[in-house]
């Protein structure tokens, strides 16, 4: 029975965050509760796109936070994943995001001892993600950061620098260990 509810629950779910202002291609796939939503940063209110096909699992968590989020057509973001927008953040077609990972686009300033780190402002880095990437589960992904099209990155890495396209890279922080054959 609850199989049967879950088609509606995903239409009345796409409606809501429309009605909200967040952009949602076509055919689309919600697939629990999520927290989805315009957050003001830096004076602005932020943006959301998010292509055809998208299938996002329950707990995902995708806050603009003044910036934007642009996510590709049959991109997959898995049980509860992590976006930040401060900065910007672009995500590839087909890109697969696993569960509980981390994509940020921003930092903190550290600033002396003296200063209060919660009263200075974020440094804004945009940060980039291919088409057709993997990213396993617990990835951490930092502001400024760009993965290249094609790259899969192992669970629980924590990826600092850019990627070239095709990388296979894990650890902490991410290093290259191969690339995908032609």
């Amino acid at each position: 029975m609850p199989s049967l509810f879950r088609p509606l629950l995903s239409r009345w779910r796409i409606a809501w965050l429309r009605a909200s202002g967040v952009k949602l291609g076509a055919h689309g796939d919600i697939e629990g509760p999520v927290c989805i939503r315009h957050v003001f940063g830096h004076g602005q209110r932020g943006s959301i796109a998010i292509g055809e096909h998208a299938q996002i699992a329950h707990g995902v968590v995708i806050e603009s936070w003044g910036g934007s989020v642009r996510i590709g057509t049959r991109v997959f973001l898995g049980p509860y994943a992590v976006i930040y927008g401060h900065g910007g953040v672009e995500i590839g077609d087909g890109t697969l995001v696993a569960m509980h990972c981390r994509i940020v686009s921003s930092n903190h300033t550290v600033p002396p001892a003296a200063l209060r780190i919660r009263d200075q402002p974020d440094l804004l880095r945009p940060t980039r993600i291919g088409r057709d990437v993997w990213l396993g589960a617990g990835v951490t992904v930092l502001g400024g950061v760009t993965i290249g099209n094609g790259c899969v990155v192992g669970a629980g890495a924590v990826v600092t620098r850019d990627l070239a396209a095709g990388s296979i890279a894990y650890g902490v922080p991410a290093r290259v260990v191969a690339h995908r054959p032609a």
